[in-house]
């Protein structure tokens, strides 16, 4: 998966995966599947992913109906943190122990 956001290319192809997750609703309009990844020239993190209507990543068809959907979610080092210390300590610690206090 490829996309150009605010003139960065974020692509899955190139960057770095740091971990996947999923709310573990696979049946559900609110279901989501993703991966954190870090590419690797600017070092700027992302979610790439896919869900249900009612995820971050649901589209719109027109101006009420939404549908599930695809794409990817550019995120700050400190969401990124965050999201790997949710759905995955053990990466979190090693991808930005910096970031983690004593």
């Amino acid at each position: 998966m490829k996309k150009i956001i605010n003139g960065v290319r974020y692509s899955t192809e190139n960057a770095t995966p740091i971990c996947d997750a999923w709310n573990g609703y696979s049946s559900d309009f609110s279901h989501w599947e993703a991966t954190l990844y870090r590419t690797p020239r600017s070092g700027r993190y992302f979610l790439a992913g896919s869900g249900g209507p009612l995820s971050r990543f649901a589209r719109r068809l027109d101006g009420t109906t939404r549908t599930g959907g695809e794409g990817i979610i550019p995120l700050s080092e400190e969401q990124a943190f965050e999201f790997a210390q949710q759905h995955a300590p053990e990466q979190a610690e090693a991808h930005f122990g910096h970031l983690i206090e004593d």
